[in-house]
């Protein structure tokens, strides 16, 4: 039988604290982060609890009797699951083939553009919705595509319609606008990270090519692509994960009772389930599912990419 050296024990919980003194600073600096994930993530976690009990406001968590998977049952079953699904993923999907490639092509094409005035106000243009609150953008959105709306008055004046269309009345077509108003508040924000990634490469790349006769078609299929490979595959990780996590400030504010059939997702349902009719403990379980078939998105997502092509979050 091995036994452990005493010395060499020692030696490492020395060397462990000389790190800890060493950067004792930068700990000191990391404390108040800790303290605030642990306060406001972890903290509230024990609440979760109440997805298996039948809670009340008149009773604490812990005097609220258990129920089991009531809840989730329940929830699995119901007429709206179904809806709530095909809502969420259908959006989901459609985000993911068209709204998460554009931020790619945008970045690509910014990248391009070779006056850095232009370039500067571009990029200025494009990020301004993203610091807009969707209380604003959808009050914004609500009056162009209302009746009297100045889409409609183009759209009229155009031939295109023959009348006026309530373009939020039309269920069929809110996955669409849900689609695009996303892509128009946050395709500039969401390119930052890219146009970071290209600014990394390796400039000699380029010089070599220019050298070889290669167009800027050529270079952005064979260097600019291949080299932000690794951060969008982490970025495409992180929205398959995310698929279930709708836009829940957009969809509330542009949603009503005319569009409802196609615009009611998980985190709508959530809220109305818990806060408007104070269903709290089913609510809880329907938002404990939805993080749970996250959760396995995320790593179903995470293996399938280090598998195809080696990049992976974790």
């Amino acid at each position: 039988m091995v036994q452990a050296n005493p010395a060499v024990s020692t030696g490492s919980k020395r060397s462990w604290q000389s790190r800890l003194y060493a950067q004792r600073y930068l700990q000191a600096m990391a404390i108040p982060g800790v303290l605030f994930m642990l306060l406001f993530n972890y903290a509230p976690m024990y609440g979760i609890i109440i997805a298996f009990k039948q809670f009340k406001v008149t009773r604490t968590i812990a005097a609220s009797p258990w129920v089991g998977l009531t809840h989730f049952q329940e929830f699995l079953g119901s007429e709206d699951f179904l809806n709530l699904l095909t809502n969420t993923l259908g959006m989901s999907v459609m985000y993911l083939t068209i709204a998460f490639p554009m931020a790619i092509v945008f970045a690509v094409l910014v990248n391009e553009i070779r006056s850095p005035r232009f370039k500067r106000a571009v990029q200025t243009v494009s990020y301004l919705p993203h610091f807009l609150s969707w209380a604003i953008l959808g009050g914004i959105l609500i009056s162009f595509m209302g009746e009297s709306g100045l889409i409609n008055e183009v759209l009229v004046k155009l031939g295109v319609l023959k009348a006026p269309v309530i373009f939020l009345g039309e269920a069929h077509m809110f996955w669409w606008i849900s689609v695009f108003s996303e892509m128009w508040k946050e395709t500039g924000w969401s390119a930052i990270i890219y146009l970071a990634a290209i600014a990394g490469i390796d400039q000699e790349l380029y010089e070599a090519a220019t050298v070889d006769g290669v167009n800027r078609w050529g270079k952005i299929i064979h260097i600019t692509i291949p080299s932000i490979q690794g951060t969008i595959v982490i970025m495409l990780i992180l929205a398959i994960s995310g698929m279930l996590n709708a836009n829940f400030d957009q969809i509330l504010i542009l949603k009503n009772p005319l569009n409802a059939l196609r615009s009611e997702v998980f985190d709508t349902y959530v809220y109305r389930m818990g806060i408007g009719t104070g269903r709290f403990s089913y609510a809880t379980a329907a938002g404990l599912f939805k993080s749970i078939v996250s959760m396995v998105l995320l790593l179903l997502a995470n293996r399938g990419s280090r598998a195809l092509t080696g990049d992976s979050l974790f």
